[in-house]
């Protein structure tokens, strides 16, 4: 990708930006643009701000604290549905990654199940029968943690148990805790397991509390993870500096897809101005090589976290359709087929990504359904 001269762009509206992220691995792409500049070669100066809850980027990015943020993938068309407790419309022109979450249960309870060791142990399958078959011996209705009602990770743990018979709403209780307070309440014994992303899996494995137990990889290759979202509103009156920052990001995850740069990556994630952590933590889902457990080998999943290739930026609509079918249960009779098109068409701009991927002479789906 060539970068293109800021005067052939439409002007910017506005330069001064603020963006909300989490703490999380693949908050990478936001990262790295600042660090390499990327935002500053399109006119803009940023400030980033790092959120503990989803909820919080949300909120403050409906309130006009944050220009743009990070998102949960489905987060946007629940809020724009007003699903979510509050309804706001927000739009998505860019996917800023796929993948890179995981199922973790505590030590304890994975030494409660009858799992062969060997080359299918960590599989999505062969985990959730053995947790169904301690389910059905104690009886025990198990405490598992979600980042969001609205979330992949809510739709990857109903997948996962499901593959089991186990059912979410009977034989396990799913509560919604921010990923940082996730390996604290799995020590202390508050939950079960729980679906996060990175790097909150690998921390639990590393102090010893818990066991990845499979990968969202493993039961969703290419679920779109986090967007870059903002409001319509905000869209309308700043579609210049939309499209300037939708271009340094995607920059950045063209950078981030080059695992060359993941070493790089992870000492600037690493450092206090931005997701505080240390190196080794943030290593094993980045280099795609992970651990299980503590002390373990580490399992190769080259594909764990995807930025740029297989059009990981592109925001196909029949993901989005095949995101809210999965929310049907929760969403009711506030969603039907005609809806679920319309909502998806709101919220899931195609047309904002077509637009970026000409300036940087990028190739990219004609369509917006997958073949």
């Amino acid at each position: 990708m060539n970068l293109i001269i800021p005067n052939k762009l439409p002007p910017a509206e506005r330069s001064d930006l603020h963006l909300g992220y989490m703490r999380l691995s693949d908050s990478a792409p936001l990262i790295i643009a600042q660090e390499l500049g990327l935002y500053a070669d399109y006119g803009l100066n940023v400030s980033l701000h790092r959120e503990v809850s989803w909820a919080n980027i949300r909120d403050k990015m409906i309130a006009g604290t944050f220009d743009a943020c990070q998102m949960l993938a489905p987060m946007g068309m629940a809020t724009t549905l007003g699903a979510a407790g509050i309804r706001a419309p927000i739009i998505s022109g860019l996917v800023l990654s796929l993948n890179g979450n995981g199922i973790t249960l505590s030590s304890s309870l994975w030494n409660k199940l009858q799992i062969d060791t060997g080359a299918n142990t960590y599989d999505p399958l062969s985990t959730a029968l053995a947790l169904k078959a301690e389910i059905d011996r104690t009886g025990q209705q198990l405490t598992l943690a979600s980042v969001h009602n609205f979330s992949i990770h809510t739709l990857l743990l109903h997948q996962w148990l499901e593959l089991a018979g186990i059912d979410p709403d009977r034989d396990a209780r799913i509560i919604v805790l921010p990923p940082e307070q996730m390996v604290d309440s799995l020590a202390q014994g508050i939950i079960d397991g729980f679906c996060v992303g990175e790097p909150w899996n690998s921390i639990a494995v590393e102090h010893g509390s818990g066991v990845l137990a499979t990968t969202g990889v493993r039961l969703w290759n290419g679920a779109p993870e986090k967007v870059l979202a903002v409001m319509e509103a905000w869209h309308g009156r700043n579609p210049g500096t939309h499209l300037r920052l939708r271009l340094a990001l995607m920059e950045a995850c063209r950078w981030m897809a080059n695992m060359a740069n993941r070493e790089q990556a992870i000492q600037i994630l690493s450092q206090p101005a931005y997701l505080d952590l240390p190196a080794e933590y943030l290593r094993p889902s980045l280099t795609g090589k992970l651990f299980h457990q503590r002390a373990q080998t580490q399992s190769e999943q080259t594909d764990f976290h995807v930025f740029d290739n297989f059009n990981a930026g592109f925001p196909w609509r029949s993901d989005a359709e095949a995101m809210i079918q999965q929310f049907t249960p929760i969403l009711g009779k506030q969603v039907n087929s005609e809806r679920t098109r319309s909502l998806v068409q709101r919220c899931y701009r195609t047309d904002l990504y077509r637009e970026a991927a000409k300036f940087l002479n990028i190739q990219c789906p004609s369509q917006d359904y997958r073949p």
